[in-house]
Parts: structure tokens; C-alpha cells; sequence
């Protein structure tokens, strides 16, 4: 758990603090320097138009983390309602709900976003709908499970007698009881989030130049990984320590809420 800690740590220190601390400008052009590799002067070496990459990796991880945080944020947000639509709707609402649930389901997310990401075009707005779009079902299945188990209990049917409207029930009664379940389910999400931001911007279809992105840094040292791979290895190795990271992180808060619900 400790070390978890630690790679969230640096994860977030990384978002927040180090743009601050990179040495150069991430977007400034440097033909004559293009292509270097690492040494005294550039640590990680350039990229083909001579920019830092030491220093387009921190500005890098506020676009992907940033975008994956607000994407994550955005589908618990639908998936939530979605979920508590059909758990406190009747049994239509809930067989309407779950069907358009399943038939999201049933198209893989990232060929999905891929192809709304390509009908709305490149950027960043339309990134954000497309990950936005295909990545609330888990949410809502997770928010209808639960809704369903807590709708027969003593006090939720008590404040139903008594006249409670259902926006409170689901506020007083139901949320508190989705929030370890539905955090354990927004950190695999936030990871997910991640990979389709990075895969997106390796299609062309994220966050734009200049604007540093794990996935655009990928595209854009992709036509010199003969002659330089490494370029290609940093932004990857970012991706992959803040996926494991957060996986890692997830399944601690899993083991955490497992050992609570354990009876002793």
C-alpha cells in the first residue's frame, strides 16, 4: 500500500509541480539541436523539431492526466444517474435503461470514441465527448446493482412511506452507499481514460500541436524510431507508470473495501 501511495504521489507531483521545474519551454523550436540525444544539455534528448522532451513530458502529463480526470469525472457523473434511473425507476425504466446499457457495452469503447472523435474531427472538445460517451456503462451497472440491494432495506422503505422524494432518497440513501464501489471503479477508469487519450493522440484525433500529449509525442517520434527509439520510449514509459499506478491503486482501495465488508 505504501508504495502505492508513493506512485500516486509522484504521479500527481508530476501534473502539478513539474512543468514548473522543466528547463525549458516545451514548445520552443530548436532545428539546429533536433534530434539530439541525451546528454548534459538535454537530458532525454529532442524531439524532431529540437523541443525538450525532459520538458514536454510534465506539460505532457497536465493534458493527459488533466483530460483523463475530467473524462472520468464526467462519465461517474452519467453513469451514476443512469445507473440510479433504473434502480429507483420501476421495473420499464430499469429494462429500457439496461438494454441501451448493453447495447453501449456490446461496441468495444476505444473503436467507438475512435470513430465519434473522427465524425466531430481532431481535438480536444471532441476527445473529451468521445471517452465521455463510451466509458459510462460500467458506472451505471455498477449504480443499479447496488441501487437495487439498498431499494428493499428498512430505511429506504421507510423514507418511501413517509413521503421522502426520490431525488433525496437517491441523495441521502443511495449515494452514500456507492461511493467506495463506484471510486474502486473510477480508478480503473481514470486508467482507461489514459490509454484512450494517448491512443487517440497517436491517431491524430486528440489534443493538437503545439500543446505537448503523451499520445501526440508518440505520433510525432514514430517517423524516427529507426534513429532514434527513444523517443518513442519516454512518453511510453510515462503512459505505462501512471496506468500501473493507478491500476495499482485501484486494487488497493478493492483489498480496503473487501476487508471491510469481511465479517470478523
Amino acid at each position: 500500500m505504501r508504495s502505492v501511495l508513493v506512485l500516486a504521489t509522484v504521479m500527481v507531483l508530476l501534473a502539478g509541480l513539474g512543468p514548473a521545474l522543466a528547463p525549458y519551454d516545451p514548445t520552443t523550436i530548436n532545428i539546429p539541436k533536433r534530434l539530439s540525444p541525451p546528454g548534459a544539455e538535454f537530458l532525454l534528448g529532442t524531439d524532431a523539431m529540437g523541443r525538450d522532451i525532459l520538458s514536454r513530458l510534465p506539460h505532457g502529463a497536465r493534458w493527459s492526466l488533466g483530460l483523463a480526470f475530467l473524462i472520468s469525472a464526467i462519465s461517474l457523473g452519467i453513469g451514476t444517474d443512469i445507473g440510479l434511473v433504473a434502480a429507483l425507476g420501476g421495473k420499464t425504466a430499469d429494462w429500457v435503461v439496461m438494454r441501451a446499457t448493453d447495447t453501449f457495452l456490446a461496441f468495444p469503447e476505444l473503436v467507438a470514441a475512435i470513430v465519434i472523435a473522427g465524425l466531430m474531427g481532431a481535438g480536444t472538445w471532441s476527445l473529451i465527448f468521445a471517452l465521455s460517451v463510451t466509458g459510462w456503462m460500467r458506472y451505471a451497472r455498477v449504480a443499479r446493482g447496488i441501487g437495487l440491494s439498498v431499494r428493499s432495506r428498512g430505511y429506504v422503505v421507510q423514507a418511501r412511506l413517509v413521503g421522502m422524494p426520490s431525488w433525496s432518497i437517491a441523495r441521502w440513501h443511495y449515494l452514500p452507499s456507492l461511493i467506495l464501489s463506484l471510486t474502486v471503479v473510477w480508478t480503473g477508469m481514470f486508467a482507461r481514460a489514459i490509454l484512450g487519450i494517448s491512443a487517440l493522440g497517436f491517431l491524430g484525433f486528440g489534443v493538437q500541436p503545439p500543446n505537448p500529449e503523451w499520445g501526440s509525442m508518440l505520433l510525432d517520434a514514430r517517423v524516427h524510431l529507426r534513429s532514434t527509439p527513444l523517443q518513442m520510449v519516454w512518453p511510453g514509459l510515462a503512459v505505462v507508470v501512471c496506468v500501473l499506478a493507478i491500476n495499482l491503486t485501484g486494487d488497493a482501495l478493492r483489498d480496503v473495501l473487501a476487508d471491510r465488508d469481511t465479517p470478523e
